[in-house]
């Protein structure tokens, strides 16, 4: 919980995401106690990232489209831990699992073209940059990254 609720309120991070305001932690406490942990009932799943015990990140799959075989990826690292690979390995293991048990046929992310350590991110991890939406943010256009299934 400390480290959701201090995820979820760094308004440094908002305008790469969906949330736009404060979240209690009742807010979030209402968000964990309705998810089931099934992607297929959900739509989506949280998996958060540790490093010897400690919470660091989490990395999402979202929009999951099972009759079409693909869902969005996001992810978050905590500051202090950002530019160890970490980021690479979870998107590596979330690939695994995407594409190895649930079968899925595409990943895709949408990313501010301001926010160039994740495109690299992405580049290197093998997604093609596919189309530039314009205007996607208050802040900034947006570059979608995708990666089809091998």
């Amino acid at each position: 919980m400390p480290f959701l609720y201090r995820w979820e309120n760094d308004a440094a991070v908002w305008s790469d995401g969906a949330n736009h305001n404060p979240l209690s932690q009742q807010d979030l406490r209402e968000y964990i106690s309705s998810t089931t942990g099934d992607i297929y009932k959900d739509d989506q799943l949280r998996l958060i990232i540790c490093q010897e015990n400690s919470t660091i990140g989490c990395i999402d799959l979202f929009d999951f489209d099972p009759r079409n075989g693909r869902a969005a990826i996001g992810m978050y690292i905590a500051p202090e831990y950002r530019g160890q690979g970490i980021g690479r390995e979870a998107v590596r293991l979330l690939e695994e699992y995407a594409f190895g048990f649930l079968h899925l046929r595409l990943i895709y992310a949408v990313i501010a073209t301001r926010n160039e350590v994740c495109s690299a991110l992405y580049r290197n991890a093998g997604y093609t940059a596919s189309s530039v939406l314009p205007s996607w943010t208050l802040e900034s256009d947006a570059v979608l990254w995708f990666k089809e299934a091998h």
